[in-house]
Parts: structure tokens; C-alpha cells; sequence
């Protein structure tokens, strides 16, 4: 395997990131996951397009969906990327029909419309029957990204048959989404079907084909590659705190305390980089995954957790106020570290993706 970034790769990264650090410069989130001028900005520069399926997009892939959400991730930039463009755009583009492309990924492309995902958990389902002009839902999901102010929403419903996958618009008779306030935005809505009757035409694939599967990997590779900026900037921040922050005239990052809790947290956020590459690479070539992306989400989550305590423990006081970034970015890895799925769920799925009963 090859983790070097291709050139493609490079390009994309450096532009988003500048794009992205001259909005962060002048402008502070707000907390609705959206500005829509930024998102302008990403549609017009070819950032939202360069990623997606052709032929709608430029045709990149998975690898270079990585590189942008890492950016956005270090400058916490209100870009529903993960949503719109790695999850439920990609898997339209992948499992639709030219009408549902033109429908719904050609206006993400455009940058015209947002797209939210409700993925089953736990906690959360939807159930579909098979009606008499295609299938009726019912269910609810709470705490969907981006569901706020998405224009349409990627969901998965459970069917006699199977997991399968549709897309509803907003205004879909008896989609009810109602805002919540999540741990660090108003992005995300409870989505309320009652009995949503939809056609044949909402739906992406056949039931049990392995699509409702793959956007669970899609989602949590792209939770993992945002969760990587998120932490590799909260360590910067860290780590230059160290340097200039002064106790008894010697720079804290002198301490040897300190000097460990800093060596930990960069092994923490070089294994949330190297076991993300090594999934999302597997799942870019086409390879066995599962394993790997369970793995991948277990360091974001584990490290997620231990990296942002240490931003906050070693800023002390300041590292809570209100109007300082730190506290920002201990609230997105916080956020991270559950989304998708967090560690214990993540060390179950890789003991099932292990075990002999699996591999025969």
C-alpha cells in the first residue's frame, strides 16, 4: 500500500485549506454548521465538484474526500462536506439512476443544496414496508447531521428483504425535522416519519444490496479523516501554548509532566492518520475494510477523547473560556468521538470483522 498523496490529493488540500483559512481569519462559526457564503466560495473554487462521481463531478475519489474533510476539520469551518459531499452525494452518484443524479448531486455540485444522513444505530431506525405505489416509513433519528437546514435526506430503513437506502426531500408530506442543539452546533434535527409514503423513485438500489453498507463505511471514514484535522490542530495549539506560556520563568512545555502529556497526544493523533489511510485506502482499491475502518474510528474516538483533555489541561483556566478557539475544538473531538459510532461499539464490530466464525 502507498499513503503518499497523490498530486490530485495535494492540490485539493492546499486549496481548500486556503480557502478555509481565510474565512477562519475573518469570520468566527456560529454554531449553525452552514455559512452559506463559504460554501459559495468551496462550490465556486471546484472543491465541492472535484470529488464527486463523474459524471457529474471531476471524478476523484475517496482519498482526496479525506484530504478536504481533514482541512475542514482543522479550521472548523461550517461546511457540511461530510454529509453533502462524501456520504450521501457519493452514494447517489454510486447506487442511482441519471434522474436521481440530476435530482439531488447536481445541485450539491452546484453548491444550490445540502444533503443530510440518518444511518441506523442502536438507538436509532427507521422500518419501511412495501406499499402499494412503493414503500411506506416510519421511525425516528435524533441528533442527524446537518438535518437543520439540509435540502433532502440520505436515510436507511430496515425491510423484510433488507437494509435499503432512500433519498426524501424537505418537503416531503410527513418528514417532520425539528432543530436540536448538539454539544458544539444547531446543525443537527430530529427526524420524525410517520407512515411517509414514497415511490420507487426515492429509493437507491434494492433492498440488500449493499448499499445502506457501504455508507455506514463512507460515513465513518469520513468522521475519522475530520476527526484527524480536528485533533492535529487542537495538538498545534497545544504544543505552541506549551512553548510561550511561562511558570516559574520557564516555558511549561520545559516540564517533564507536560513534555509526556504532549508525546501521548502525538502518538495519538499519528494513529488516528495512519490507521484512517489505511481504511480509506482498502476501501478506495476496493479491498476487505472492515476491520481496518472499525479500527480507524476506535483511535478517533479513543484519542479523540485524550487529546482533547490534554488541550484543555494543559491550556489550564483559559482552556474553558467561552471566547477562546481551544474550547471549540474540545467540543468538535468531543462531538467526533461519538459520531459514527464510538470506541466500545467500534472494538465490537472489529471483533465480529476478526473472528473465525466471520473470516470462514
Amino acid at each position: 500500500m502507498d499513503f503518499s498523496f497523490t498530486e490530485e490529493q495535494s492540490d485539493l488540500a492546499g486549496l481548500t485549506r486556503a480557502l478555509l483559512t481565510d474565512w477562519t481569519a475573518k469570520n468566527t462559526p456560529d454554531g449553525t454548521g452552514l455559512d452559506r457564503s463559504l460554501w459559495a466560495a468551496l462550490t465556486s473554487s471546484g472543491v465541492i465538484e472535484a470529488a464527486l462521481p463523474a459524471p457529474i463531478g471531476g471524478g476523484l475519489g475517496l482519498t482526496e474526500q479525506c484530504s478536504v474533510l481533514i482541512e475542514i476539520g482543522r479550521t472548523l469551518a461550517p461546511a457540511p462536506y461530510l454529509t453533502s459531499v462524501a456520504v450521501a452525494a457519493s452514494a447517489i452518484a454510486t447506487f442511482g439512476d441519471d434522474r436521481q443524479w440530476q435530482r439531488w448531486v447536481a445541485p450539491v455540485a452546484s453548491g444550490t443544496a445540502t444533503l443530510a444522513v440518518a444511518l441506523t444505530t442502536e438507538e436509532n431506525r427507521f422500518r419501511a414496508e412495501s406499499a402499494a405505489t412503493g414503500w411506506q416509513i416510519s421511525g425516528t433519528h435524533s441528533a442527524v447531521p446537518a438535518a437543520a437546514f439540509a435540502d433532502a435526506f440520505l436515510i436507511e430503513a430496515a425491510t423484510p428483504q433488507g437494509a435499503l437506502l432512500f433519498v426524501l426531500d424537505r418537503d416531503t408530506p410527513g418528514l417532520h425535522a425539528t432543530g436540536q442543539h448538539v454539544v458544539d452546533s444547531t446543525d443537527a434535527a430530529l427526524l420524525e416519519l410517520d407512515g411517509v409514503t414514497v415511490g420507487t423513485g426515492s429509493t437507491l438500489g434494492t433492498p440488500g444490496d449493499g448499499a445502506a453498507e457501504w455508507a455506514h463505511r463512507r460515513a465513518t471514514i469520513a468522521a475519522c479523516a475530520h476527526q484527524l484535522g480536528v485533533l492535529t490542530r487542537a495538538l498545534e495549539l497545544t504544543s505552541e501554548y506549551a512553548l510561550t506560556r511561562k511558570q516559574f520563568d520557564k516555558p511549561i512545555g520545559s516540564f517533564q509532566a507536560v513534555r509526556q502529556r504532549l508525546a501521548d497526544a502525538h502518538i495519538d493523533v499519528e494513529a488516528v492518520c495512519l490507521t484512517l489511510w489505511q481504511a480509506a485506502w482498502r476501501e478506495f482499491q476496493g479491498l476487505p475494510a472492515d476491520a481496518e475502518i472499525a479500527t480507524a474510528k476506535f483511535w478517533a474516538a479513543e484519542a479523540g477523547h485524550r487529546v482533547a483533555h490534554t488541550m484543555v489541561h494543559v491550556h489550564a483556566s483559559i482552556g474553558i473560556f467561552l471566547d477562546y478557539q481551544v474550547h471549540r475544538y474540545f467540543l468538535a473531538a468531543k462531538r467526533g468521538e461519538f459520531l459514527f459510532g464510538a470506541a466500545t461499539e467500534q472494538l465490537r464490530l472489529l471483533a465480529d470483522a476478526i473472528s473465525p466464525a466471520r473470516r470462514s
